[in-house]
């Protein structure tokens, strides 16, 4: 796949937009609720401009083996249920923060310090913010 191709697969998509009624959201907030994933947020970024994504979803996990079994999860469901694998995946070595790239939804599964160091949720304070 050249450049250009990846390019415009990650570029929002402007005629299926998300919402956190899709089954695409729904199938992620529900495979982390059931792996256990803790202070689980969604921040709709559809009205910010500099916003690459429709949402962003975090949530915590207590150790690295949870990390990865939620991210791992989340992978699988999105697989098996909606038939889309992400666009990009990161930080499954680094076992602190796993990214997991859907375009239109970005999911970050974090340990407990990496999230209070890097607070997504105020770096990100013009987006509406539901508790899950």
């Amino acid at each position: 796949m050249n450049n250009l191709t990846l390019l415009e697969k990650r570029k929002k998509s402007t005629i299926a937009r998300i919402t956190r009624n899709g089954k695409l959201f729904k199938t992620i907030i529900h495979a982390i609720q059931e792996k256990k994933g803790e202070r689980i947020v969604s921040l709709d970024l559809k009205k910010i401009p500099e916003a690459v994504t429709d949402f962003f979803i975090i949530c915590e996990a207590g150790n690295p083996i949870q990390l990865k079994a939620i991210g791992d999860f989340v992978e699988e469901e999105v697989k098996k249920k909606c038939g889309e694998s992400p666009y990009k995946h990161e930080g499954r070595q680094g076992e602190q923060w796993i990214l997991i790239d859907y375009v239109n939804v970005v999911v970050h599964i974090m340990l407990p310090e990496p999230r209070k160091f890097y607070k997504l949720e105020e770096m990100w304070s013009d987006a509406s913010v539901i508790e899950h």
